[in-house]
């Protein structure tokens, strides 16, 4: 058991990186649809390039969706409606009409013939009104159409709209049943109780309308005929349109929504892991082979794998909800996130990776590949600094551009004009655009969640105005203007070669923090002729000089300083002796020296920035030791202090050429002259 937990626990950093291998592995196969793949790619318009192909199975022609939104359109428009004749108020409206009546009559002088009469000419004029009906105004703004359906009881008829009364018509209708102006007094008070009782009738029935309309659009057939097994679809070089085109859509869409048995399901999942584990162990294999700090830094190999699901959980929400809006997912941001915090090389490799792995959720998908590949470069290429923020605005525009020109170019291919664009997806675009620019709020919260540092927590570290940074201003004055001249050599060779400048100069200014403990233990701080070390003997000046490396590093990470910056502090010396106090010893001793208490604890540069910020710091620091400065001295001292830091293998752990050095030594020589103000010497 103990030899099991012991291997565990060396291993343990491999154990890791595979069970995160593994489990990003099923959460990207359990997001990805179960349904078949259509094994053939073609385009609307141009060749069928493969073999003469047959129906595999039966199956269903598929309407497009066009034709389908038709069929809708003309559905809703020709549905019937339906509309309630209610003969209970009709019977109450007339009883009570006739009540009125008859006691307003008998009360009246009129001849008993005239009060018949008026008494009949009543009872008509409400039966009229009601022979169709009255409608209620909510009912009336109901109508469309020139017929609509009227149900009285069990019986159903269709008429046309305008044998209804409409509220505006009933006076009319009354005044010219009644008699001719001017009315008498029994007239008048008739004409006013029917007025007053008369109610509508009819009443629109939505329920049931709705209920006939979704009946009649649940009837549409998606179909238009069937394709018979082993029937030829297409001939190799026939072009893809018309009926063939629909055909090929319809058996694409067949092999893409079924899964035909639980044997097929588990087929198809099968094939599903084993590529999608191919995509992470290429990503594996590129960590290891080209960027072998990170593949040792598990989190970053977790920060990078969240990455690459989250973009695959995002695009599969957005297809599975309306795969049109694809284009608005802002897929380059992981190039951006992943430059950010690391460098273009992997970010492009990774965004790659997954948009291969994207290509079976989307529609479309070698349109989407292309298109979200290209967006991908021309990402790494135009962003440089991306904490210069309209640096991000200028790129995120040429961007949309590029989306935009992109679709613009397939779309003419597919439609053999330029026509029928859908200027939709070029808003998605814009959109799309609209979202990249949440990458530095983005990046901000992936610094507190991962403890990574990009370029805009670089930029915000290396201000002078810092708690650190001042502290050293007031603390080791001397130590803090060599670290600044540092700063800028380091930023000027960075720049030559391609390297991180902002990182290098960053880690220049915080390289030597450890000295404001003993600030007086070093030249440059030393204002007086009064030198510590002259108490000390060698051994213990060089353990103090030595602890500049160990304070830094404990200072920093008390202030909470990103390991990246750390790791300049650690490495600018890298196992370099303190020479001076090596010799000295040498000198006190006859020889007898232990070069381990004179050299510095290390690591080596691993990078070409530790490597700049070695050579700029030891050049830095050597020139101010030149009493008649040269050009050719400030040649000598470069070529002499580069060479030996090359010889004692100090950068060979370092991703830096023979040709960069010798830029930076270029650099280091120019700017040096220009510090010290070197003129040429003319002749006397």
């Amino acid at each position: 058991m103990k030899n099991i937990i012991n291997k565990f626990l060396v291993n343990h950093a491999f154990i890791y990186k595979l069970s995160l291998y593994l489990f990003t592995t099923v959460l990207v196969v359990y997001l990805f649809p179960k349904g078949g793949q259509f094994k053939y790619e073609f385009q609307k318009g141009k060749p069928w390039q493969y073999e003469n192909y047959y129906a595999p199975f039966d199956f269903a022609i598929q309407k497009d969706a066009e034709e389908i939104e038709a069929e809708k359109q003309q559905i809703h428009k020709t549905s019937k409606q339906f509309f309630r004749y209610n003969d209970e108020i009709v019977l109450l409206v007339k009883n009570e009409v006739n009540d009125r009546v008859t006691s307003l009559l008998s009360n009246s002088k009129l001849a008993d013939n005239k009060k018949r009469n008026l008494l009949e000419r009543t009872n008509a004029i409400v039966q009229n009104i009601y022979e169709f009906g009255y409608i209620d105004t909510n009912a009336e703004q109901k109508i469309q159409g020139n017929l609509i359906v009227l149900v009285q009881g069990n019986n159903i008829k269709e008429i046309q709209p305008n044998k209804l009364f409409k509220a505006s018509q009933i006076l009319g209708f009354i005044n010219a049943k009644i008699g001719k102006q001017p009315l008498n007094e029994e007239e008048n008070s008739i004409l006013n109780i029917i007025f007053e009782t008369i109610k509508p009738n009819v009443s629109f029935d939505e329920n049931f309308t709705q209920k006939v309309l979704h009946e009649n659009l649940s009837k549409i057939s998606y179909t238009k005929g069937m394709v018979a097994e082993k029937e030829r679809i297409i001939f190799k070089g026939d072009i893809v349109e018309g009926q063939k085109f629909v055909i090929l859509n319809s058996i694409k869409n067949e092999f893409e929504s079924q899964v035909w048995s639980k044997s097929n399901y588990y087929w198809i999942v099968t094939g599903y892991i084993i590529l999608v584990s191919l995509a992470f162990l290429m990503l594996f294999l590129f960590l290891r082979k080209y960027r072998l700090d990170i593949y040792e830094n598990n989190t970053k190999v977790t920060f990078l794998f969240f990455n690459i699901t989250l973009v695959v959980l995002l695009i599969t929400i957005i297809v599975k909800y309306d795969a049109k809006y694809v284009y608005i997912a802002p897929v380059v941001i992981l190039p951006l996130v992943l430059k950010a915090f690391f460098d273009a090389r992997l970010g492009l490799f990774t965004h790659v990776l997954t948009i291969l792995l994207l290509g079976f959720i989307v529609p479309n998908s070698f349109e989407f590949i292309f298109l979200q590949i290209i967006a991908g470069i021309v990402t790494i290429l135009t962003i440089s600094e991306l904490y210069k923020r309209a640096n991000l605005f200028i790129s995120v525009l040429q961007i949309t551009f590029v989306y935009c020109i992109t679709y613009f170019a397939f779309s003419i291919i597919q439609e053999g004009n330029a026509q029928n664009l859908d200027w939709q997806i070029f808003g998605y675009f814009v959109l799309n655009g609209a979202a990249t620019l949440f990458v530095l709020p983005l990046i901000y919260i992936f610094e507190k969640m991962f403890g990574l540092v990009s370029d805009e927590s670089l930029k915000e570290l290396s201000n002078t105005n810092s708690k650190l940074l001042r502290a050293l201003a007031e603390n080791a004055p001397g130590t803090f203007q060599h670290s600044l001249q540092v700063a800028n050599l380091a930023e000027a060779a960075a720049n030559e070669i391609h390297a991180n400048a902002m990182l290098v100069r960053t880690g220049a200014l915080y390289h030597d923090i450890g000295k404001m403990l003993n600030p007086m233990y070093f030249t440059e701080n030393q204002s007086t002729s009064v030198n510590p070390h002259n108490e000390l003997t060698p051994k213990d000046s060089a353990q103090i000089i030595i602890n500049h490396i160990i304070n830094g590093v404990e200072l920093a990470k008390k202030n909470h300083i990103p390991e990246r910056i750390i790791d300049f502090i650690r490495t600018h010396h890298g196992t370099t002796l303190v020479y001076y106090f090596y010799k000295k010893e040498e000198e006190l001793s006859g020889g007898d020296v232990d070069i381990m208490d004179f050299q510095y604890p290390g690591p080596i540069p691993f990078s070409k920035e530790t490597a700049i910020l070695m050579m700029c710091d030891a050049v830095e620091a050597a020139s101010k030791s030149i009493k008649e400065p040269s050009a050719q001295a400030f040649d000598n001292l470069v070529e002499k202090i580069v060479s030996k830091q090359m010889d004692d293998g100090q950068f060979k752990n370092a991703d830096i050429t023979f040709k960069e050095l010798q830029t930076i030594k270029k650099v280091l020589k120019k700017k040096l002259k220009n510090i010290y103000h070197v003129r040429i010497e003319y002749p006397e």
